[in-house]
């Protein structure tokens, strides 16, 4: 099987270690292990391969986050991007055609291209405020799609579709017959409303739902995730799991358990850490108005928008090398002409001076 380069990876990979600025980042001040109430108790578990699709406890901490599903409903991956490829090599063969919602996590497209799949993306406007516009989108699904692919709240663009919105998606999608996958892993990161938007499994029963414990919760470093949705989609799932994943690490699942079961503590810190950075952003976006981008709803990256003539990756390139300053070029997620702002990263405002001050 090819696949094409990740593009966003390869440009982390090869920039942020040696950024003294590093606002690609999309996690929220990473947890300690002392930051969770663990009992002494872990250290007497045999380093065994534990539960294969993961622990009961994991499984029925997931399951509070849901509304109608059950533990049947849920599988434990190797965080989301496990997840992610788990569905795609469960539902897709060659010849089925895919809408990606774009911008998005290149997974949601390369994936299906190298599975021999018909990929058309349906991309965000920012004069829409990075929302989709009904009307377009039912017209680009059409009774040959199979699958639509979200990300909600979106990164990098930081909207959050509302749950009437997610209705409206639902129906266009049932009318057509359509799978829906919804890589949620920024779900309960929301700074408007509510912090938990309506998860997709909850309002369809072809809806799929993604999760993880890297972005709400920074706990990146466990590499645990999940999906939720339909029993039979499940079973095949575990079926395609058992030739990549076998199970997740017994000390993952135990920790991942303990930051679900305290998730209130965590999201409040975690909004806090949010709206400090929005905050700094806003005030920095009016001083500087050669910048503009839409203020997020949720999730921790936004969508910046330079005015110079320059592409994406020679300016981020040129910046990094001249301030020690780190963005992520918006061709890198087919957004030319942006980039994206990690808003939650430590010293922002430091940062932001520096960007201002950087001319190409």
């Amino acid at each position: 099987m090819k696949i094409a380069g990740f593009k966003i990876e390869e440009w982390m990979n090869r920039y942020c270690p040696r950024a003294e600025y590093d606002l690609t980042t999309t996690c929220i001040a990473p947890l300690s292990v002392n930051d969770l109430p663990y009992s002494k108790e872990i250290f007497n578990v045999k380093l065994g391969y534990g539960d294969i699709e993961g622990s009961l406890r994991l499984k029925t901490a997931i399951k509070s986050l849901y509304e109608t599903r059950e533990i049947e409903n849920i599988t434990v991956t190797h965080g989301a991007i496990g997840a992610n490829q788990l569905v795609f090599l469960s539902l897709l063969e060659r010849g089925d055609e895919v809408v990606s919602i774009v911008p998005t996590y290149q997974q949601h497209y390369s994936i299906p291209e190298s599975l021999g799949s018909r990929v058309k993306f349906y991309f965000l406007k920012e004069e829409n405020k990075w929302l989709p516009d009904l009307a377009e989108l039912d017209r680009v699904i059409t009774s040959k799609t199979k699958l639509l692919c979200l990300n909600n709240p979106n990164n990098p663009t930081g909207s959050v579709i509302p749950d009437w919105m997610l209705e409206e998606i639902v129906k266009i999608a049932r009318k057509k017959n359509v799978w829906i996958l919804s890589d949620e892993v920024y779900r309960g990161l929301n700074l408007i409303g509510k912090p938990y938007s309506k998860s997709i499994t909850d309002l369809y029963e072809r809806g799929i739902s993604v999760g993880s414990m890297s972005k709400t919760y920074s706990l990146p470093g466990l590499r645990v995730g999940w999906v939720v949705g339909r029993e039979d989609l499940i079973k095949e799932i575990n079926h395609q799991r058992q030739y990549n994943t076998i199970s997740v690490s017994i000390l993952d699942d135990y920790f991942a358990s303990i930051a679900l079961e305290n998730r209130d503590f965590i999201a409040r810190r975690n909004v806090e850490i949010m709206r400090s950075g929005v905050n700094v952003l806003k005030s920095w976006l009016e001083a500087n108005p050669e910048f503009r981008c839409i203020l997020p709803s949720g999730g921790t990256t936004v969508l910046l928008k330079y005015n110079y003539d320059i592409p994406s990756r020679e300016y981020c390139r040129k910046l990094q090398n001249s301030t020690g300053v780190a963005l992520l070029p918006g061709e890198t997620m087919e957004m030319e002409g942006y980039a994206r702002l990690g808003f939650c990263a430590d010293n922002l405002g430091e940062a932001l001076d520096r960007i201002s001050k950087f001319k190409p």
